[in-house]
């Protein structure tokens, strides 16, 4: 196991004295937290029928790192059977400062029971543990997936990594890690493993965390005080002594930045699909998203879902939730068929 460092926690800039920093993460914590525990009572995120009919296995609670902490574990979403089904990493959202494998069982087992084997992980949160710490511990849990995936009947050779919101962002920081050499330590470790992914999939991604009031700037249209105020939260709790300003954040804290300086990646970008809603803020991310992996030679299937805002996937029960289910799978298929194909030739010269 890799030996991770820690995260140091510092101050927001302009934070309210009078309400503290750990109580505001507290009180929005609680609001998505309860917000979740909410639909999950109700069965809103039960996986409706017709996405598999696997039943499910879970093993629970499995360190992929040594430091023995509750933010270095994960758990494992399997088809009950004897089988070997191709591997995903999941990353869930919460912006870098809430949430867990605990809250998004839900995408685990809708991908389970489709005939995957979902490693749905933890990571370090902001602010206690800022830049690089979830990006480092998405890279840990992807090396240990490759390492272990056949002792849970896990095909290591079709690895799919997939995440939403700023689980979007580390899963396309480890994208970039697999494809283009890079000096950070974590990334280098992924890309000396030689693995690329067979897809990534960041939905609803917020791919650049520094200056995210180009929200506002973007066609001069206004966003709600609430939306705007938790890109700012995210972005402070996230990124080294709270510096939003590009040119000075850490390059893989903004991993579409990267790509989009590159004239080219060292390793083919694997397909990637990524989709979002109209109502998203966040929309123009995926868009250059879109633009910079075909620039950059890779495939995109960029798909926007009319009317809907950040993370609808998760409402299950939705029309156009269920349609992104069954679009991600059919790329899913076509992303796996076409890297057995490729496999295929290079056996037979």
């Amino acid at each position: 196991m890799l030996n991770l460092t820690a995260g140091q926690s510092t101050k927001r800039p302009g934070q309210n004295l009078l309400v503290p920093e750990a109580f505001e993460r507290a009180l929005s914590g609680f609001a998505v937290r309860s917000a979740f525990q909410g639909m999950e009572s109700a069965g809103m995120l039960e996986p409706p029928e017709g996405y598999g009919d696997h039943d499910v296995v879970v093993h629970r609670d499995i360190a992929y790192a040594d430091s023995g902490a509750e933010h270095h574990r994960l758990d494992v979403y399997r088809p009950d059977d004897d089988r070997t089904y191709p591997a995903v990493l999941y990353v869930h959202g919460g912006g870098f400062r809430i949430l867990s494998k605990d809250t998004h069982w839900m995408m685990a087992k809708t991908l389970a029971r489709q005939g995957y084997v979902v490693f749905n992980i933890n990571y370090r949160l902001a602010p206690e543990h800022r830049y690089p710490a979830a990006a480092e511990d998405t890279c840990a849990a992807y090396l240990w997936m490759l390492d272990r995936a056949d002792e849970y009947g896990a095909d290591a050779s079709r690895a799919i990594v997939a995440g939403e919101s700023a689980g979007a962002n580390l899963v396309t920081a480890l994208t970039v890690a697999a494809t283009v050499e890079r000096t950070e330590p974590w990334a280098r470790h992924v890309f000396e493993r030689g693995v690329v992914p067979a897809a990534s999939v960041p939905t609803c991604g917020i791919l650049q965390v520094s200056d995210p009031l180009r929200i506002e700037r973007r066609k001069n249209k206004r966003v709600s005080k609430f939306v705007r105020d938790r890109l700012l939260e995210a972005a402070d709790a996230y990124l080294p002594n709270a510096d939003l300003e590009p040119a000075s954040t850490p390059p893989m804290a903004d991993p579409l930045r990267v790509l989009e300086r590159a004239d080219k990646t060292d390793r083919p970008l694997p397909p990637v699909f990524a989709a979002v809603g109209t109502r998203d803020p966040l929309l123009d991310d995926t868009r250059r998203l879109a633009r910079t992996v075909a620039r950059l030679g890779g495939f995109c299937d960029d798909r926007y879902y009319d009317g809907e805002l950040h993370t609808f996937h998760a409402l299950m029960w939705r029309e156009n939730a269920r349609q992104y289910w069954r679009d991600l799978f059919d790329f899913l298929d076509e992303a796996l068929a076409d890297r057995a194909r490729r496999r295929f030739l290079r056996a037979t010269g």
